[in-house]
């Protein structure tokens, strides 16, 4: 028996199993990368949609004057509620990386101000909605900006 011809033989398949494992890997690696991204894309968008739409409805009930200053407090809650920012936050806390982790507490922090600005007694005329509404909508484009670049780097 001719010992060059079998392990000639034995190292050409595991060079060519090799090569396969590797593509195989590599295609994994790139699969896995498209699907966080796109995991990643639907959160953000999710996240940042609930809070501009929490933003726009608080806006709305602020210039509502029907109503008594009881009822648009439960009535913000509910608008808070409604939206599924909690969850959302929370999702974007495990899934984003430490920077935009922050940029997108920190927008949370100032839409629970501006809903905390029902308190007032009368939140129609609040001289500090106006600077409350600017500070949330500046958050917020820093947070889709932050988002943006996070899902570029991948």
């Amino acid at each position: 028996m001719d010992w060059g011809t079998l392990v000639g033989t034995a190292l050409g398949a595991l060079l060519g199993v090799s090569t396969t494992l590797l593509g195989e890997r590599s295609r994994w690696h790139r699969e896995d990368a498209s699907r966080e991204r796109a995991a990643k894309r639907q959160l953000y968008s999710e996240y940042l949609g609930a809070l501009w739409l929490t933003q726009h409805r608080l806006r709305d009930l602020q210039r509502s004057t029907a109503l008594t200053r009881e009822e648009r407090i439960e009535q913000s809650g509910e608008i808070l509620g409604a939206a599924n920012a909690f969850r959302l936050l929370y999702e974007m806390r495990i899934m984003a990386p430490e920077p935009l982790d922050e940029v997108a507490t920190q927008a949370f922090r100032k839409l629970l101000r501006l809903r905390d600005r029902f308190e007032e007694p009368d939140v129609t005329t609040d001289p500090e909605w106006p600077a409350s509404s600017a500070a949330l909508s500046e958050a917020l484009e820093t947070l889709r900006h932050a988002m943006r670049s996070d899902v570029r780097s991948l």
